[in-house]
């Protein structure tokens, strides 16, 4: 678990994929968001459970299996809302067709609670965040910016030295890249990258080393 300024960050690597969910909490407060439920709810689950926290919502960064697979039921464990951004709104209403055509699992589709929209302000209990739409690994792809702790999750939009892949439905390469850089570059170089998959980075670190932004 990793702390920025009262903010709690525990990663929960999960799945078929070994994607990234976090459990990102107010500490002071014991409030928290999950960002991005891909597989296995009871285990998701029983970390909030450890953590004494009570969760508000279910954030997904796109809405893709891996980082969307668990959202219908983590919603019935916790009663807790769903939100992501309306143009990936098919890609959680056809789950289903997605986990078999990958032969994984296939997870009851989750209801969509509200819909994000780029620049509005995300609020969990003493901590306020924004968020930023980044398409081009999806249509309606976004990233949580937290200024005050310097903390961004990012999805599949940037990892440490890649970039998300645009080769399904809905993605652009030369709008990912122009995502990232009018977006994400745009951030102090000592900002902190969650990414939905892989090790953790800084946006300094990207913009000088990832061979993907020269």
């Amino acid at each position: 678990m990793q702390q920025f300024s009262g903010l709690s960050v525990e990663t929960i690597v999960n799945g078929p994929l070994s994607e990234n969910c976090y459990i990102v909490s107010d500490t002071a407060a014991k409030s928290a968001i999950i960002i991005d439920a891909g597989d296995e709810a009871n285990r998701i689950a029983d970390a909030v459970k450890s953590s004494s926290v009570k969760v508000s919502e279910i954030l997904c960064t796109h809405g893709h299996i891996d980082h969307a697979g668990a959202v219908a039921e983590l919603k019935e464990i916790l009663g807790v809302p769903f939100a992501i951004h309306p143009d990936d709104r098919a890609w959680i209403e056809h789950i289903v067709e997605s986990a078999k055509s990958l032969g994984f699992r296939q997870p009851p589709v989750p209801k969509i609670d509200r819909e994000l929209s780029d620049g509005e302000e995300l609020r969990f209990g003493n901590v306020t965040g924004k968020v930023l739409h980044t398409p081009g690994h999806t249509l309606g792809g976004c990233c949580f910016y937290f200024p005050q702790q310097r903390v961004v999750f990012v999805g599949d939009t940037l990892f440490a030295c890649s970039v998300g892949r645009t080769d399904l439905p809905g993605g652009s390469s030369p709008q990912l890249i122009r995502s990232i850089r009018e977006r994400l570059l745009t951030l102090d170089d000592d900002v902190v990258v969650f990414s939905g998959h892989g090790r953790t980075t800084t946006i300094g670190s990207e913009r000088r080393s990832n061979p993907f932004l020269r």
